[in-house]
């Protein structure tokens, strides 16, 4: 067992640390590349992925963010005789409901999708918040911990805010101090930052139109940017003051542009359904290049596919000079594209509505019926590892990754997957101290020695320990507090008050 030993009140800092590595704290990921850089377990055929629990969801379309132990999703969910949308927490470890705030109404009139119809968007977790963005275009914080609302901006009232067909699908983006959202509002101010803390409007720009795309954070030319896919343009902005860096015009298809773009290096990859004409530029596959010279940016056309290589909601993954995704509109195939000129080496059928999510070097794909699959990013052929089916109902959204799991969820339950690799390593060693010290009480911290963050699974399996003397008759008693995750450390208060002055932990190895 790995102990750790300090004597109470021994020494007092601050409670700090990074975000952990592995946790996907938004739509398609923390890097919203749909890219997990960890590495899993791949012999599902010779050991299935073990299912750690199943648990029964409300009607959403929405995927999972992870951070600290907790997953968060929206829903929608009766209510004292009315249909009201949530931001939900669940523990990762058991898939218990934490808590579930109501944010806004439920209600989603244009059909298309079935009996099962809900919530588009997915939350944002940061810094012990989660912002989550309504279809009725209501923004949120909550506290991460407890759902409880630390600030709300209903869009329509405060911005002229319009509602488009199928209702609010983007997630808002958190980068640095700001939340990023488009709400389709008055003139000027459609692209719109949040102070995160506050809610307060940090700056409005723009006049491009909503659509169901999520804006995402990119550096193009070493400047920092967040590219927002609007209707009549796909624009780079200044993430600081929204200072339009460039855009490039666009033809709006009228009905759903849902898929995020794709940066990679100075290239954006975009892709819209709904072709209307087949003279109309108004759907397809479009990669635009961006120049810089002397600081002023240009966006060009580097190939387009006018209504064809149709991404209808899912978004892409790059990997090695191309892209691998679902596409169509009523026939969809999972298809390889090159990044150069947009050739179709290769495509194959099965997924329907489904999404593809890149794992390591590896690509994830969920079909809209609940089949996982391994694949291969081989632009020769499709190379199809193996495959799993883990759960049923709708599955039209991405997995979530973190810490050798992968959370899906579909329109009637969710699951938890263990595809972590086996531990050769032992984990390093563990060290305690006090966070806080406050009237009566203390915070107590565990950390680990080399500043790794610890995760759920091995924080479920830590124990504290404390005693009143080193005496050879002295005895320790477990702590019996409960003990909270959060940037990697375990924190728990004691009662200082009760004559205790050492503690331990235990842990396996």
């Amino acid at each position: 067992m790995l102990r750790a030993l300090i004597p109470a009140a021994l020494l007092c800092h601050l409670f700090t640390g990074p975000c952990l590595a592995s946790s996907w704290t938004q739509y398609r990921g923390s890097n919203q590349y749909g890219h997990y850089r960890g590495a899993i377990r791949t012999n599902w055929t010779a050991e299935a992925p073990r299912v750690l629990w199943r648990t029964p969801m409300p009607n959403g379309l929405s995927s999972f963010s992870v951070a600290d132990g907790r997953l968060f999703t929206m829903g929608a969910r009766r209510i004292s005789n009315e249909d009201r949308e949530l931001v939900i927490a669940l523990n990762a470890e058991s898939g218990a409901e934490i808590w579930a705030t109501v944010i806004d109404v439920a209600d989603y009139p244009n059909g298309g999708v079935g009996t099962d119809d809900g919530t588009r968007s997915t939350p944002t977790v940061d810094g012990g918040r989660v912002y989550g963005f309504g279809a009725y275009m209501n923004l949120v914080c909550l506290n991460a911990t407890n759902g409880s609302t630390m600030w709300s901006n209903n869009l329509v009232a405060e911005f002229g805010a319009r509602i488009i067909p199928w209702e609010n699908a983007a997630s808002p983006t958190v980068v640095g101090e700001l939340v990023f959202v488009n709400c389709n509002g008055r003139a000027n101010e459609h692209l719109l930052a949040f102070n995160k803390h506050s809610g307060a409007v940090v700056w409005r720009r723009g006049s491009f139109g909503m659509t169901h795309a999520t804006p995402v954070r990119a550096n193009i030319h070493g400047v920092e940017q967040i590219v927002f896919f609007g209707q009549t343009a796909l624009v780079g902005v200044n993430p600081t003051n929204g200072v339009v860096l460039w855009s490039y015009p666009l033809r709006y298809n009228g009905t759903s542009v849902a898929a995020s773009p794709v940066v990679v290096g100075d290239t954006v990859y975009i892709s819209r359904a709904y072709p209307g004409s087949l003279s109309s530029p108004q759907a397809g596959a479009l990669v635009v290049q961006i120049t810089e010279t002397n600081g002023v940016f240009t966006a060009a056309k580097k190939w387009e596919k006018v209504n064809q290589l149709l991404n209808h909601w899912a978004t892409p993954v790059h990997v090695n000079g191309h892209y691998y995704g679902v596409y169509g509109q009523s026939t969809l195939t999972l298809r390889c594209v090159d990044a150069e000129d947009g050739d179709n080496p290769w495509q194959v059928s099965g997924v329907g509505y489904g999404s593809v999510t890149r794992v390591g070097d590896l690509l994830l794909v969920l079909s809209d019926r609940g089949d996982l699959s391994l694949v291969e990013p081989n632009p020769q052929q499709h190379v199809e590892i193996d495959r799993i089916r883990p759960l049923t109902g709708r599955c039209w959204n991405n997995p979530a990754i973190s810490d050798g799991r992968i959370y899906i969820r579909s329109t009637t339950e969710a699951v938890a997957l263990d595809v972590s690799l086996p531990n050769t390593n032992p984990p390093p060693p563990l060290k305690v101290g006090i966070a806080q010290l406050t009237a009566g009480s203390f915070n107590f911290e565990i950390s680990a020695e080399d500043g790794s963050a610890i995760d759920s699974s091995r924080a479920a399996g830590i124990g504290v320990y404390t005693r009143s003397d080193l005496s050879a008759s002295g005895v320790w008693t477990r702590v019996t507090n409960s003990t909270v995750l959060s940037n990697g450390k375990l924190t728990l208060q004691v009662n200082a008050s009760v004559p205790q002055s050492y503690f331990r932990t235990e842990a396996p190895e």
